[in-house]
């Protein structure tokens, strides 16, 4: 397949747009949204609202370039023949969106093949708008962003984010027990609000067990972007475990996450 060339920052750009929109429907829609039957498991939610917000992003990049793949959580996936393809997930943090009780996001990223190549992470609540091109930088608003600072393991406060059905609960559970009492602190977040936080300096580091790749395909471009050393298991980092961190800081804590992941 022969790859078109794209210009990244209309890219962006346009995704940042939809972003946004987006995220102005769903805290317009908040008060009426509609929940539906649970999707993987019973803490797995929808709404109409995380549809219809998919629904409008999906419609605005293929508008763009209809011969771009779609990878949508809800639903609205396609093939493509251009060689790019938009990983989205219109409503990260969908529990915390239904319930009022923490943040949300909405996140979409531009693959290249497997190379992700620009995205865009929005927080409505707080009116964030997160962004990075490959190469480019990372960007909160239109500011450039540079990442954490590396305490020690001790004094840094931690992301962690997993998803809630029960196998994952329970490695959550062992790499709390023995993150916490060694941590300055932790903080449970939707996994693309966790990345683009480390990308932003408010968090020093952070972890995510088990997600999608489009849970963390936009915020892990985001922390890149920023200076964020990002890895997993035994290497890459991947859906299956993501451990960001500054440079200085990160050996400590993937060492502590690693470790209780394998007891």
């Amino acid at each position: 397949m022969t790859t078109v060339e794209r210009d990244l920052i209309a890219a962006r750009d346009l995704a940042a747009d939809l972003a946004v929109r987006a995220g102005r429907l769903q805290i317009e829609r908040r008060a009426t949204l509609t929940v539906g039957a649970p999707k993987a498991h019973a803490n797995d939610v929808v709404s109409d609202v995380d549809i219809d917000s998919e629904r409008l992003i999906v419609d605005g990049v293929l508008a763009a370039w209809p011969d771009d793949a779609v990878q949508a959580e809800e639903g609205h996936g396609r093939d493509g023949t251009s060689g790019w393809s938009w990983v989205i997930d219109p409503l990260d943090g969908t529990r915390n969106y239904i319930s009022r009780t923490g943040p949300w996001s909405v996140c979409v990223a531009l693959y290249q093949g497997d190379t992700p190549r620009a995205a865009v992470v929005h927080d409505p609540a707080a009116d964030e708008t997160f962004s990075a091109v490959d190469g480019g930088g990372a960007f909160l608003n239109g500011e450039p962003i540079t990442g954490p600072a590396g305490p020690p393991l001790a004094e840094a406060l931690i992301g962690v984010s997993f998803q809630p059905n029960p196998r994952t609960k329970e490695r959550a559970a062992k790499v709390v027990r023995e993150l916490l009492p060694v941590s300055g602190d932790i903080r449970r977040v939707p996994a693309a609000l966790n990345l683009v936080h480390q990308a932003a300096g408010r968090l020093n580091g952070g972890l995510a067990i088990d997600t999608n790749l489009w849970d963390i395909a936009a915020g892990a471009l985001i922390a890149r972007e920023a200076g964020v050393v990002l890895g997993g298991q035994d290497g890459e980092f991947s859906t299956e475990l993501t451990i960001g961190a500054a440079a200085s800081l990160w050996p400590s804590l993937a060492e502590v996450v690693r470790g209780a992941l394998r007891a």
